[in-house]
Parts: structure tokens; C-alpha cells; sequence
């Protein structure tokens, strides 16, 4: 007989909630675009779904790291705004995402938090959000059009978790018309546009890997840096559980 398999680092993910189809079937589902999911597994983790439906917290004590999503605007009420004209939310997602964050946070789960997710992580930690990014700067291309990503270019901080995994420049896919503004508490902006706007945050009082990025790495598997980085922090939080037992 071999040896025993050494096991993946199971990683969850949030998910949308909503209209869906396949095959002759329409009706409302979970869904995550295959992107985040094959990054998750060529990046050596499993992939676990996490619909916004039951929320349990405690679900993070099987999972070895936690990646919140992209998607749909966060509701201004979670920071005490009233709605711009554009923003589009699903509070009971946003519930979900925030809960599952900050239990994450306050277990030292690893957390990877991606567009959406890491507007989620500042409003999740008391932070606030520019509503709509063009009526600051009219010439951004972070939302080109419908269904087409944009482009950023950004800078990181040096000496950070950011800048150890992507170097002190890079560009990266983008798609939003949101973005930090207020801070939330203890995170640290790491990377940025050349605008000002905030492209990473790390949490600095986190017992655990706490990254947000505004652009969608998922969308560019050739560069698996930060996926890898992720699943390889999952793989350490693993094994400090396992010798715990």
C-alpha cells in the first residue's frame, strides 16, 4: 500500500445568489465564475462553495482559507449612506460576506478578498466606499463597458505582503465603479493607481494573511502569484491546526 495523500488546503468561496440557467432549467442559484474556482485548484487548493443562504460562521473551522468574491455593490447602509443613483446591492449577500469576513479575521483563517471582497473587508472593519468612482475621475477606465474588464497599473508598497508577492509595479484586469475611501480599522492601503485610487489593503491586526485587491487577478491565470500565495498561506494555517491536535 502507498502512503497516505497529503491533503489540499480546502478553501472557501462566496458565491452569488441569483436568476440562473442550465439546460432547460431557469431558477435561482449559486454561482461563482469557473475562474476563481480553477484558480483555486491549479493554485494546489480545493474549492468549497459557500452560498449566501444559512449563514454559519463556523464553517471556517473546515476550511483552511476564505476567498470573498467579486460581484454586485456593496449597500451603502452598511456604512451609513444613502444610495447613489448607480449602486446596486443584495443586502442578504452582503450579511453573508461581512460575517464570514470578520470571522476570518478574528480566527487568523486566511483571507483572500477580491474586488467586491475587499470593499467588503473595509466596511466589514468600519471603512467607507466612494459610491461611483467616475464622478470623482471622469476619465477612469475601471468599468470600460458592460462585460469588459479594464486595465490598472499599480504601485505597491514596499516591504509589504503585496509588494513580496507582485514587486513594486504591476498591471492586473479590472472591473468596478466602487473603491475604498475611509479605511476601515487596522487595515493598510499597499498598493495603488496612479490616480490615488487604493488597489490592495492588508490587515494589520489580523492574526492571520488578510489581503484585498480592487482588480480581479482571476481573470488572468497566466499570473498565478497571487492565488499561489494564498493557497500556500492556506497549506501553513493547515498544518499549525493539524499540530495543534
Amino acid at each position: 500500500m502507498g502512503g497516505a495523500t497529503q491533503s489540499r488546503p480546502r478553501i472557501g468561496l462566496t458565491t452569488y445568489w441569483q436568476e440562473a440557467s442550465w439546460g432547460v432549467w431557469e431558477d435561482r442559484a449559486a454561482i461563482v465564475p469557473g475562474k476563481y474556482v480553477t484558480g483555486v485548484v491549479a493554485a494546489g487548493g480545493t474549492p468549497l462553495l459557500l452560498p449566501p443562504v444559512g449563514t454559519d460562521e463556523s464553517v471556517l473551522a473546515v476550511l483552511d482559507g476564505l476567498i470573498v468574491i467579486g460581484g454586485v455593490d456593496v449597500d451603502p447602509a452598511n456604512y451609513q449612506a444613502d444610495p447613489h443613483p448607480t449602486t446596486a446591492a443584495q443586502p442578504e449577500r452582503d450579511d453573508h460576506d461581512i460575517r464570514l469576513t470578520r470571522a476570518a479575521l478574528e480566527t487568523g483563517v486566511p483571507l483572500f478578498a477580491i474586488c467586491r471582497g475587499a470593499q467588503i473587508l473595509n466596511v466589514a472593519l468600519g471603512g467607507t466606499l466612494f459610491q461611483h468612482v467616475p464622478d470623482l475621475l471622469p476619465e477612469s477606465r475601471y468599468q470600460p463597458s458592460p462585460g469588459v474588464y479594464g486595465t490598472v497599473e499599480f504601485t505597491t508598497e514596499p516591504g509589504t505582503l503585496t509588494a513580496g508577492l507582485l514587486g513594486h509595479v504591476g498591471t492586473a484586469p479590472c472591473y468596478h465603479h466602487q473603491s475604498v475611501d475611509r479605511l476601515g480599522a487596522g487595515l493598510r492601503p499597499t498598493a495603488w493607481a496612479p490616480d490615488g485610487t487604493i488597489e490592495a489593503v492588508e490587515c494589520t491586526d489580523a492574526p492571520g494573511w488578510a489581503l484585498g485587491v480592487q482588480f480581479h487577478p482571476e481573470e488572468n491565470p497566466a499570473d498565478a502569484r497571487l492565488f499561489k500565495g494564498f493557497v500556500d498561506a492556506a497549506a501553513r494555517y493547515h498544518h499549525r491546526q493539524e499540530s495543534l491536535t
